[in-house]
């Protein structure tokens, strides 16, 4: 594992640490399970809104809130990681388990760019 990636990986587990500081000092706690799906899921639509008024046909009504695709991204990032910490998953070990899959599985499925070395011979 190169440094930047061990990094990210203590990025992700300190980011997961930061929301289970916020919703450990409420008495509710996390959600159930299928509320947070819920919650993922309204998430989900909120960022299809914004695409589809960034990238689609559909422009905001004029007394619309300002909303951003980043803004929508970062609620859906930290339902993400409320859910993994509501049912102890470490998103770290997820997602590399999960590249690790796709890297062997997808390895051969596209088509791979030059190599800088390559275009020079």
């Amino acid at each position: 594992m190169l440094k930047d990636d061990k990094n990210m990986y203590n990025d992700v587990q300190a980011m997961q640490q930061r929301v289970d500081n916020y919703i450990s000092q409420f008495e509710e706690g996390y959600f159930s399970p299928l509320s947070m799906l819920a919650r993922f899921t309204e998430e989900i639509g909120e960022l299809a809104r914004e695409i589809n008024h960034t990238y689609g046909e559909k422009p905001k009504k004029s007394n619309e809130e300002e909303n951003s695709i980043e803004a929508e991204l970062g609620d859906l990032f930290f339902v993400m990681l409320s859910f993994a910490n509501s049912l102890n998953i470490d998103l770290a070990d997820a997602f590399d388990q999960s590249m690790t899959k796709i890297e062997t599985r997808d390895k051969d499925r596209w088509t791979k760019k030059e190599q800088e070395c390559e275009k020079n011979d």
